[in-house]
């Protein structure tokens, strides 16, 4: 099994992210890397003294040699769990008394079934060999095999169901962190990364917030202790701070232990002063951060949640104090012009404007009265005249003016020689006047020359 692993390894296989992949796979090669390397024991130098990378290959070499080493079976709790982009797995088996640093290589990795990860109790089988450049033991891993989750993980997960049972965890009795806050207390380590990160934070962010210190022990005997008694002192002075700050840097499952014990739990839970939970990476998540009013994924995201920029605030004040100005001459302008339309309405509304506006209306239709009898009395005229044109046309006058006459017997037309006698008198009406004749004879209009008359004697 261990020739293929050696013949699957590729150059992906060295480019671990701190270069820890490289030197580990160089040992895992072993003499094969290197074929100026011998594998029989280095005979004493004439002054007896090996170098250390001679022991070191000496003692790599024994181990080899032990049949009890090249195919072991070895059980215990991961924890340090570790997947660089270089598809190696890197981590630690430990139990009550001892830790064993773990590889297993991109190859036996792919072929793997279980979903590692930390507090899984385990059984991996392989090979003991020397890590030369870290001078360290380490077992390279071929298969791995689960045992069941490991006592303190198990542990754990007890603790949370019974705080979570218990309201620890509700969302709804968490307070609000102050957006302004003028006291701040830190309680983590005095030596560690994370303070001097926080601290460089702050004081570049809201350089006139107070920082207070509580110096503790954040890993170890006794870290628990230290971190609930820090917890209830800040809530017992009467200091006026205004929010607290629990945390420490990255670390392994045991490194943070102190931030899952349950006295830190209720510690945290009792304060009555806001609490924002700073463990470890974003990755890592314990019992502290599930109490916390608030949690930070890392203790530099805690220092830029508790205090706001300086100069975004600044920016934000003026911002709001431009957009205030704008409102406030938008609102007068538009005050103004509401009393302008006002004004105008009461002088629209005014008596004497009605009066003039009345008038103004009455002469408007008096002159289109005017307009219209006008109009109507020339329509009427010009019907007028059409019809005196028609009557002129069928008047019996317009007939006298061309030379005819009109005979009339007693006020009736003569119209034919047998309405009238010989002697009757007669009435005839011409263009300029009017005769009384009296009939001397009569003829019809074939026979003769018609009627024969005289005047008579009055005409």
């Amino acid at each position: 099994m261990r020739d293929n692993t050696k013949q699957s390894l590729t150059l992906m296989d060295f480019l671990h992210d701190d270069g820890e992949s490289n030197a580990e796979c160089e040992a895992e090669c072993g003499d094969e890397c290197d074929p100026k390397r011998k594998r029989e024991k280095k005979e004493l130098n004439e002054d007896g003294i090996f170098t250390v990378t001679e022991i070191t290959r000496y003692i790599k070499q024994r181990l080899a040699e032990d049949e009890n080493l090249i195919d072991v079976r070895v059980g215990g709790e991961i924890s340090n769990l570790r997947r660089p982009s270089s598809g190696n797995i890197f981590f630690t088996m430990k139990d009550e008394g001892a830790k064993l640093r773990c590889v297993m290589f991109r190859a036996q990795a792919e072929l793997l079934r279980l979903s590692l990860k930390d507090g899984m109790n385990v059984i991996v089988r392989g090979r003991i060999s020397v890590y030369e450049r870290e001078g360290k033991y380490q077992l390279y891993v071929e298969s791995v095999e689960e045992a069941g989750i490991g006592e303190l993980f198990t542990a754990l997960e007890r603790l949370k169901r019974k705080l979570h049972a218990e309201g620890l965890f509700d969302e709804s009795r968490k307070k609000p962190i102050p957006q302004f806050p003028q006291r701040i207390c830190i309680i983590t380590s005095p030596t560690g990364a994370a303070i001097r990160d926080m601290l460089n934070i702050l004081r570049r962010r809201y350089p006139h917030v107070h920082v207070f210190v509580v110096p503790v022990m954040v890993q170890g005997d006794g870290a628990h202790i230290q971190i609930a008694n820090a917890i209830e002192l800040v809530n017992r002075i009467d200091i006026g701070i205004d929010v607290l700050i629990v945390g420490r840097g990255g670390g392994s499952f045991e490194e943070l232990r102190a931030f899952n014990e349950e006295v830190v739990a209720r510690a945290i839970y009792a304060s009555e002063i806001p609490v924002i939970s700073a463990v470890g990476h974003e990755i890592d998540r314990t019992i502290a951060d599930l109490v916390a009013d608030k949690r930070a994924a890392t203790p530099s995201e805690a220092a830029e949640i508790v205090v706001p920029d300086v100069k975004e605030v600044i920016e934000r004040l003026k911002s709001h104090d431009r957009m205030l100005k704008r409102f406030m001459s938008d609102v007068i302008g538009e005050r103004r012009q509401k009393l302008r339309d006002i004004a105008e309405r009461l002088r629209m509304r005014s008596p004497l404007d009605i009066i003039y506006q009345h008038r103004q209306t009455v002469d408007m239709l008096k002159a289109r009265l005017k307009d219209a009898i006008s109009h109507i009395i020339a329509r009427k005229c010009s019907e007028l005249q059409a019809i005196s044109s028609e009557l002129n046309a069928l008047s019996p006058l317009s007939v006298i003016e061309r030379g005819y006459c009109i005979c009339r017997r007693e006020g009736n037309v003569v119209r034919s020689v047998t309405d009238v006698d010989v002697g009757d008198e007669l009435s005839i009406l011409i263009n300029d006047g009017e005769l009384l004749v009296s009939v001397v004879s009569k003829q019809p209009l074939g026979e003769g020359r018609g009627l024969r008359i005289r005047e008579a004697e009055d005409s």
